[in-house]
């Protein structure tokens, strides 16, 4: 059995149906790249067809280094052939090298859920596996044999006619799914082997969800026996209890088990940046003990812990926390981050010397602004600004002398309601110069925004293409009510389609605004030699 296994990541379509999670593009571009730097295989962008957002996604998918797109879709509907299903016909569309469609796996699901003949369900997942095999631009079909282990254990005869079916199709990959998370890794293991009997374990896959904690488990269970393909999410993202986490899945492959998941070393670094900047864009807080990239994972406290962490770390910490991107945390130390600075310096292309004085100012400063509420792993520009400011590396391109935002609600002589918001902004030009200009805007930072660029653009001309793309707020502490404190996190680009995110807090949601929108301004001319 080959020691390869394949990463499948389904965190931009089968995360998507988490509840109160809804992605847009920019959202699903940031992960789709991010997943790419890390070396996974495969990324599922979405299922064509069936949203507005998937669509535009397709059209305007990001390009890969080493991934390929799978887009994502079912097998075609009873009663109808595989050329005249408009959803198998939008998938030849998608502009994908690689398709994966679900299928039933189960008796029961047939007879209750579809209410079609056994036989009418194996015809459609041949005739659609076959359909995709023979599309110019499709080189890999792939089966998501939804149900699997449930349809194996009340019927073990019609789950593999099902595969088989797939198989003889011209499936590339048959993905053996416990889509109720019901199973327990004994389970898994025993049923993945009696499969391997029969189909060879370098076409079988394992997606399972985790709503009897085992997903992982499961999963690597499933690879033991045989399977060299593993689906999952950023995570552990997805509906009900989530999917197999593959922030998880990976060291464990790597590190744990000596699998080859064609992620090198550096992209094994990036895992934890990965999970964090999966939550910075869903607008929630990390999970502070989620292992491996937790906050707390290589977390140590006073005591018994830290006196034998002075003599080896290998005392109370399974791995080196640098494998994953993580970091050693001792709770007493005030040298605790350092280490993490400077990385993100390295990260961030800054010049720096490890003994320059000022490294220490900037911990500090970093320990400080995170205590307040910034979190500068979603707001990579940020922290190059405030690293190179402190260094003295940033040439001061304007001053703010004063803002003021009136915000309006009001019915018109039609009795229609309208809001209207108004910014008035006094900078210090370049040259020293009061510069007060006034700009409307559909909302009180689009305004504010406005009147920046209106102020700034006779000096800098270079800002006119710089477009905001996301905009998100977080509240900070809650339990002051209206008065929380906040933090906007701001993604702009422009026409050279790079991309950067920026974040200011404030217990004044303007003020928050304006701090991530003058760094938003502040990088692009930084980053063009202004």
């Amino acid at each position: 059995m080959a020691d390869r296994v394949y990463l499948y990541d389904v965190t931009l379509r089968d995360g998507a149906q988490t509840q109160g999670v809804d992605f847009n593009v920019a959202d699903k571009t940031a992960i789709a790249k991010e997943l790419d730097y890390i070396g996974i295989d495969m990324i599922e962008g979405g299922w064509p067809g069936a949203n507005p957002t998937d669509d535009e996604f397709f059209e305007q998918k990001p390009p890969l280094t080493r991934a390929r797109y799978a887009a994502f879709g079912m097998t075609r509907r009873p009663g109808r052939s595989a050329d005249n299903d408009p959803g198998l016909v939008a998938l030849t569309q998608a502009d994908t090298s690689a398709v994966t469609l679900v299928g039933k796996a189960w008796d029961f699901q047939v007879n209750v859920a579809l209410e079609i003949p056994l036989v009418e369900n194996i015809a459609m997942i041949s005739d659609s596996i076959r359909y995709l095999c023979n599309r110019p631009g499709i080189d890999e079909a792939n089966y998501d044999a939804e149900h699997f282990f449930d349809g194996y254990k009340a019927n073990p005869n019609y789950a593999i006619e099902c595969l088989k079916a797939a198989l003889d199709a011209g499936a590339r990959w048959l993905v053996l799914c416990d889509t109720n998370g019901g199973c327990l890794p004994h389970e898994i293991e025993a049923i993945v082997e009696a499969v391997c009997k029969e189909i060879p374990g370098e076409q079988l896959g394992i997606h399972c969800h985790n709503d009897s904690e085992s997903a992982v488990a499961n999963s690597l269970a499933a690879v033991r026996a045989g399977a060299r393909h593993v689906q999952g999410t950023l995570n552990g993202l997805g509906e009900r209890c989530g999917n197999a986490n593959l922030i998880s899945i990976i060291p464990n492959l790597i590190l744990k088990m000596g699998y080859d998941t064609g992620i090198s070393e550096e992209g094994l670094t990036h895992l934890t940046k990965a999970s964090r900047l999966l939550d910075e864009r869903l607008n929630r807080f990390p999970d502070r003990h989620q292992p491996y990239v937790g906050e707390n994972a290589f977390c140590h406290k006073g005591g018994l812990h830290v006196s034998a962490m002075a003599k080896s770390s290998k005392t109370y910490e399974h791995i080196a926390p640098e494998k994953i991107g993580n970091q050693r945390k001792i709770v007493v130390s005030d040298q605790a981050g350092r280490a993490n600075v400077l990385a993100r310096l390295k990260d961030s292309a800054v010049d720096f010397t490890p003994d320059d004085p000022k490294i220490n100012t900037l911990v500090a400063l970093v320990k400080e602004r995170e205590f307040a509420g910034f979190a500068y792993d979603g707001a990579d520009a940020s922290f190059e600004l405030l690293a190179r400011r402190t260094l003295g590396q940033v040439p001061d391109y304007f001053t703010l002398e004063s803002f003021r935002v009136i915000d309006e609600r009001r019915y018109n002589a039609k009795g229609v309601l309208i809001h209207m918001s108004e910014a008035t902004v006094k900078i210090q030009s370049p040259k020293g110069a009061l510069d007060m200009q006034v700009a409307e805007g559909c909302g009180p930072v689009d305004a504010l925004d406005s009147a920046l660029r209106k102020a700034l653009l006779p000096h800098y001309p270079s800002l006119e293409d710089l477009r905001l793309i996301d905009y998100k707020v977080r509240i900070l502490t809650p339990q002051s009510a209206t008065a929380a404190v906040t933090r906007v996190l701001i993604e702009s680009s422009d026409n050279s389609g790079e991309i950067w995110r920026t974040i200011g807090v404030s217990d004044n949601i303007i003020d928050a605004s304006y701090n991530a929108l003058r760094d938003a301004l502040t990088i692009k001319l930084f980053r063009m030699g202004v």
